[in-house]
């Protein structure tokens, strides 16, 4: 979404005052996803606290000036390193506890954690030169 914003804007300057962005926030936790409403008025939504945190989150994309939040709990969920991107402890309304959060100025930046799971599962390569012997390549075929 970040890079074809990027493109939109582009493409729209000259009729834009200023550029349009997103904000996007990230949290994790047990939701209520289905249908709602009655006849024509039906809608599929998502309630529960971790959509409310959510959204809180998504609205301090305005506050830190970045187009991502995310929950640290998501992150490590999630299996991600974002340690490259600012950390944030936070109050969140109607909560006790601080909540910890990494801000990412373009979601664009984010590691790809599919090439992460290709570099771990990337067959090793074989090389039986004398000059490889000391590489830990013994026993190649």
């Amino acid at each position: 979404m970040a890079e074809r914003l990027e493109e939109l804007n582009l493409s729209l300057r000259g009729e834009l005052d200023q550029p349009l962005r997103i904000g996007i926030g990230i949290h994790v936790g047990p939701t209520i996803v289905g249908e709602m409403g009655y006849g024509t008025a039906t809608a599929i939504t998502a309630i529960g606290d971790a959509v409310n945190t959510a959204s809180r989150l998504e609205t301090l994309t305005k506050t830190y000036g970045c187009q991502l939040v995310v929950s640290e709990e998501t992150v490590l969920r999630a299996g991600l390193d974002l340690s490259a991107f600012p950390r944030h402890e936070i109050e969140i309304r109607g909560k006790r506890d601080m909540l910890a959060v990494r801000t990412v100025a373009s979601a664009a930046e984010l590691p790809d954690p599919r090439a992460a799971a290709l570099r771990e599962h990337a067959p090793r390569r074989c090389d039986p030169s004398p000059q490889a012997s000391g590489s830990g390549m013994k026993g190649c075929p």
